[in-house]
């Protein structure tokens, strides 16, 4: 049966096996469907299909067991003493101009 896992750049994913016995890993947030008939068959947003050796059933415990790590996480951090940040700004020296109203920011355009 597959297992949760993380990508290199944090991405969480389920590992499921192909029907030749190697396993990858797939964004539970990408599956559109789950089908059942007979194999199961996994087609993402993008129209990609995947036939794995698990069934409908084993896949979506999966799922659910991924997204209750996810909750379980974001309630660790919640709970979690948070660190303190303080900004510290340096004494306006008299030749550097203040401004009275901020300047709101503008993003860059490319």
């Amino acid at each position: 049966m597959g297992s949760s896992a993380r990508t290199r750049d944090g991405t969480a994913v389920i590992v499921v096996t192909r029907l030749n016995g190697h396993q990858f890993g797939v964004n539970p947030d990408l599956l559109q469907r789950i089908d059942s008939a007979p194999d199961t068959i996994l087609t993402l947003i993008d129209g990609s299909k995947y036939i794995v050796e698990e069934s409908m059933t084993e896949v979506i415990a999966l799922i659910h067991e991924h997204r209750a790590q996810l909750l379980a996480r974001a309630q660790e951090i919640q709970t979690s003493p948070r660190a303190t940040v303080e900004l510290v700004r340096d004494e306006e020296s008299e030749d550097e101009p203040t401004l009275a109203h901020p300047v709101p920011l503008r993003p860059r355009s490319r």
